[in-house]
């Protein structure tokens, strides 16, 4: 049986890796000052980071519509597995539900599951990864759903920002939290809690302690787990050095198989910002 995975453009990009054929995105849109940017390979996120830093606005994103799942849907694949940002956080896994359910209707043969991954960037390519490794091994349509779905409830995902400017514009940090964030210039080492919503896992006085600081919380995580076949995911926005210090400071308190780094795009960037960097496992 033929298989496509399928995610939304919030799935990173993996360096190092010229095949992307394995994976197709659906590009989310950004809308910045009348402007508005289609989340793919072209954008160029350290122009949008520019544009972002002057401005006086939030950037929104806008989720794919449901026509333009279903165009990559009807790609000849047997068995289409689709990942998409967490459906607390866009509308992107709702809009491709309602593509799957128009799609069967019209190929009654073909097996098609969306999953919200709960997480975001690093957190879904590390899903995708994983249905990527049961559909090469054989593994069967329902199993590796079973499976994926298993693997999204275990799924963890922390970042650390260098700013959370772009929190404070769009209103995902309050008032208070943003005056004291502030004036103290803490950094907050955040995470997905078990509904894939966003909540603070802890506070650093610097981005360096930060980082530390989310390490110590994936070996605590982590301390009654065999991670020897698991891989770390890093997603960084236009930091490749502290991504490597995030991977040497966690592999060295936990005994990961290996780390693969990740590009941000565009919706991981308007998070994100410059500086940040999102782990999943």
């Amino acid at each position: 049986m033929s298989f496509q995975i399928i995610g939304d453009s919030c799935c990173d990009y993996p360096y190092l890796e010229d095949d992307f054929t394995w994976i197709k995105r659906v590009p989310l849109t950004i809308e910045l000052d009348g402007e508005t940017f289609v989340d793919d390979m072209s954008l160029r996120c350290a122009m949008l980071i520019s544009k972002m830093a002057a401005s006086r606005n939030a950037p929104k994103s806008a989720c794919p519509s449901p026509g333009s799942f279903y165009e990559e849907y009807d790609c000849g694949a047997d068995d289409i597995y689709v990942v998409t940002l967490s459906d607390k956080l866009s509308g992107s896994y709702g809009s491709a539900v309602v593509a799957a359910n128009m799609f069967k209707e019209s190929h009654p043969e073909k097996n098609v599951f969306v999953f919200s991954s709960k997480s975001a960037a690093s957190g879904e390519i590390a899903v995708c990864k994983h249905i990527l490794a049961l559909a090469e091994a054989g593994a069967a349509f329902d199993e590796v759903v079973s499976k994926t779905l298993e693997f999204i409830n275990n799924l963890t995902t922390y970042f650390a920002l260098e700013t959370l400017e772009v929190f404070r514009k769009n209103g995902r940090l309050s008032h208070l939290q943003s005056i004291i964030t502030g004036a103290l210039k803490l950094k907050l080492v955040m995470g997905g809690d078990e509904t894939g919503n966003v909540c603070v896992r802890g506070k650093a006085l610097s981005i360096e302690r930060a980082v530390s600081k989310m390490a110590e919380l994936i070996a605590e995580r982590c301390k009654a787990r065999d991670m020897s076949e698991s891989t770390l995911y890093i997603s960084h926005c236009q930091c490749p050095d502290r991504a490597r210090q995030a991977r040497d400071k966690i592999m060295e308190l936990v005994g990961f198989k290996d780390c693969l780094f990740l590009r941000a795009g565009g919706i991981s960037t308007i998070y994100a910002n410059a500086g940040g960097i999102i782990v999943a496992y």
